[in-house]
């Protein structure tokens, strides 16, 4: 069982008007910013949306290890049936969506309660403001770590913003990315397509491709991927320094 690791970046979370607050359900630890105090709503939607998944494994054990995608199931919870659509546009496991689903489900639910929510789920965003809104851009031992962020328009919200990478975390990546940041108005998919594209740079001369690959998936708004001092952007995407 990997070891916790203190989420320290979340100390640089400024969402000023906002709410802060942490939900922490099993393995499920979100940061949630509302125009209100909203945790135990928030709790109770991650234990219900939690159980909804665990259900769902008891019955289909191979969601929980499958690597590759799933045949879509009519019958599963909407959250269930989210992660595994993501998953067979991705060409990945549907566990691979999880962060992002639990945080835009949970956003959503909390949209009746509070016109603002951005949720953090383990690096992964799904956020809806009344203002332009700066993302950091974390990316381990790269020297273009926390050097520069996206810059997210009122105009994009609500939108998932997902990252993944082979250098931190405990996430599974075949790849040698520092980080991938896709962006997406799905955030399962999001958070999918960042697994997918990671596995997919092994090599520094991938990032030239990495535009490609990405809108190959569908549903990808643009994106940022960084391995050590190289970076590529493209799409709908504002970068600025920070």
């Amino acid at each position: 069982m990997p070891t916790y690791q203190e989420r320290t970046y979340r100390h640089s979370v400024h969402a000023k008007g906002l709410k802060s607050f942490q939900v922490v359900v099993g393995e499920t630890d979100l940061w949630i910013c509302a125009e209100s105090d909203l945790k135990k709503q928030a709790h109770d939607l991650v234990f219900m949306f939690r159980h909804q998944i665990e259900t769902y494994i008891e019955f289909h054990p191979e969601f929980l290890t499958s690597l590759v995608p799933l045949s879509d199931d009519p019958y599963a919870s909407p959250i269930v049936r989210d992660m595994i659509r993501s998953a067979i546009k991705a060409n990945v496991g549907p566990m691979a969506s999880v962060a992002g689903a639990m945080a835009q489900w949970v956003g959503g639910a909390l949209f009746d309660l509070s016109e603002q929510v951005i949720i953090e789920n383990g690096g992964d965003i799904f956020m809806r403001a009344r203002r332009p809104v700066t993302v950091s851009i974390f990316a381990g031992a790269s020297p273009l770590s926390g050097k520069f962020g996206l810059r997210i328009p009122k105009r994009q919200m609500p939108l998932g913003i997902c990252s993944s990478s082979a250098t931190v975390g405990h996430s599974l990546s075949r790849g040698i990315t520092d980080v991938v940041c896709l962006l997406s108005k799905s955030t399962a998919l999001a958070d999918a397509a960042a697994t997918a594209l990671g596995n997919r740079i092994i090599k520094s001369a991938d990032l030239e491709h990495a535009a490609h690959w990405a809108e190959q998936i569908g549903g990808i708004l643009g994106g940022v991927v960084i391995v050590k001092d190289a970076m590529a952007t493209w799409g709908d995407v504002e970068l600025v320094e920070i």
